[in-house]
């Protein structure tokens, strides 16, 4: 029985695919300066050369015409590469770059979330327009793990909490990692309007949660993602950096789960992108799935292992951590190369207790806030700086102490400190009142707090369970009482997932009577110093 549904379903896709395949069929066009920003390449406009074209593996410079010409393959789309000092359109109302076309002559294949109306016949031409944009360096990019709004009251959220915290920003663009949404893809449209109202071009990686879970086949698994959000991966240069928007989840039908993986033909184009790109300039490689669990991440390594300048940064496990992979991940270059597992903008996916304002408090597992990040981009070298949403940009970290010690127990305590941007690169010392600093010891472990705010959450629930008399409840019981109380703690909190941004040291013995204060000193790995402060009470 299984072996004959097997046989039904790859007859559907095929039919399926076969249905909606693009045939090869050649393209041409012209990149030019779009002088009067009507988007249409008019007489009198200059073509613009040496611009690189791509259809999803092979890359071209444009002629001294502007000329491109490329064979349209099976992905059926056909995108400019932003150069340097140079804009695409955007969209009014996502601010997304409009820099591709897509030919579906038929449209998708039925989905529930729509994907790809019917474009018709391949245009005679596919001219990209281009218009002339100042990119000084330094300049900055705004950087969000998971949106992962899966209904309007989450894009509420993120609207009121993010969107507010930013807007006016001087950073250039920003981008999401991925998780977009949470499943419901007709969530796209009003997240990205809700994101676009920052008011700078934003670019969004696709993730595990933004797929046609009904596609036919893994090819067709992005097509409503596309027609929001255009190619599922592609490239563009800011100035003299190269970043790569890319798209490293694979679906398999017949198992119907999802693996890390580029492929073949997407690392081709990276390649083939990589091969007019100078050995100084900075790569930023921007993805989902953190690269350490990518299965072909050696051959991805591989393409650009001889460039001394590059970094990448994924989301996708709801907490802040950065790696230095070397060898033993599978990195052959001379120097670790820094991958940064990015906190989200939901945080624990808006889990938690509301806040004053009603919007989920969602602390990571990790005891990391939900957030965003700064990165600065200068000479080839970059700067991050992690910021809690509706927070002070001073607030780095938490210290955890006792707030009330005895004078004969002084010697016995400890002080940890969560720094949430930390990295093995950072230094971190601490002193009590006016004392010598101390070096504090990198470790990995539960944030405290965290574990704390977890704690007192299951303590809650079994309180409520011993009441009823379901004093022994099981799991499924605990978490039916936890969806009661929804409307009161919101929804419950994930277990605390251990961290390396976490530094320890014994409170020294010079506290006096009454209140101290400890200060917290945390030099981090781009020569920045943070400070922070907390005061405990000796009797």
């Amino acid at each position: 029985m299984r072996s004959t549904n097997y046989c039904r379903c790859a007859i559907l896709c095929a039919l399926f695919a076969c249905s909606t395949a693009v045939v090869a069929e050649e393209v041409t066009g012209v990149v030019f300066h779009d002088i009067n920003a009507n988007g249409v390449f008019d007489a009198g406009e200059p073509p613009v050369a040496k611009v690189a074209v791509s259809n999803g593996e092979e890359v071209v410079l444009t002629d001294n015409q502007g000329k491109y010409a490329l064979t349209l393959n099976d992905m059926g789309i056909v995108f400019v590469i932003k150069p340097g000092n140079w804009a695409v359109p955007v969209d009014p109302e996502t601010r997304a770059p409009r820099g591709y076309y897509i030919h579906r002559p038929e449209g998708s294949p039925p989905l529930k979330f729509g994907g790809i109306s019917p474009t018709g016949p391949l245009p005679e031409n596919i001219n990209f327009p281009l218009r002339p944009q100042a990119e000084a360096e330094p300049f900055k990019m705004l950087c969000l793990g998971d949106s992962q709004t899966r209904n309007l009251e989450e894009v509420n959220y993120l609207a009121q909490d993010l969107v507010a915290d930013v807007v006016g920003t001087d950073a250039s663009f920003g981008v999401t990692l991925g998780d977009i949404v949470f499943n419901d893809l007709s969530v796209f449209l009003p997240m990205a309007q809700a994101t676009g109202m920052i008011g700078i071009p934003w670019h969004y990686v696709p993730g595990n949660h933004d797929m046609d879970f009904d596609a036919p086949t893994w090819q067709q698994t992005y097509e409503t993602y596309q027609s929001v959000f255009g190619p599922p991966y592609y490239a563009f240069e800011y100035a003299k950096t190269h970043i790569f928007v890319l798209n490293n989840i694979r679906w398999s039908v017949e198992a119907g789960e999802y693996h890390g993986e580029f492929g073949e033909r997407q690392r081709n184009f990276i390649a083939n992108y990589l091969a007019h790109v100078p050995k100084e300039r900075l790569l930023m490689f921007l993805m989902h799935i953190p690269v350490m669990s990518v299965d072909d991440r050696n051959e991805f390594f591989a393409l650009f292992a001889d460039y001394p300048k590059a970094v990448s940064l994924s989301a996708h496990w709801h907490r802040h951590e950065h790696y230095l992979l070397g060898s033993e991940d599978g990195w052959p270059g001379k120097e670790p190369h820094h991958h940064v597992v990015h906190g989200t903008a939901c945080g624990a996916w808006y889990r938690g207790h509301y806040d004053a304002v009603g919007i989920p408090q969602a602390v990571m597992d990790d005891g990391t806030p939900k957030g965003y990040s700064i990165i600065t981009v200068n000479n080839g070298k970059y700067t991050m700086e992690y910021r809690a949403t509706r927070r002070p940009p001073t607030y780095q970290m938490d210290i955890y102490a006792p707030a009330w010690v005895e004078r004969d127990a002084v010697a016995e305590q400890e002080v940890i400190v969560n720094f949430f941007n930390g990295t093995p690169k950072c230094n971190l010392t601490m002193r009590v009142n006016d004392g010598p600093w101390v070096k504090m010891e990198q470790y990995r472990g539960h944030a405290p707090f965290y574990a704390e705010l977890y704690q007192r959450q299951e303590l809650f629930l079994q309180k409520v369970a011993g009441v009823r008399g379901l004093a022994d409840a099981d799991e499924k019981t605990i978490r039916k009482i936890e969806d009661e109380f929804r409307p009161v703690m919101g929804r419950g909190q994930p277990d605390p997932a251990e961290t390396g941004h976490l530094w320890r040291a014994m409170l020294p013995d010079n506290a006096r009577g009454g209140y101290n204060v400890i200060e917290v000193r945390a030099a981090d790995m781009f020569g920045n110093t943070h400070k922070a402060v907390r005061y405990f009470r000796v009797d």
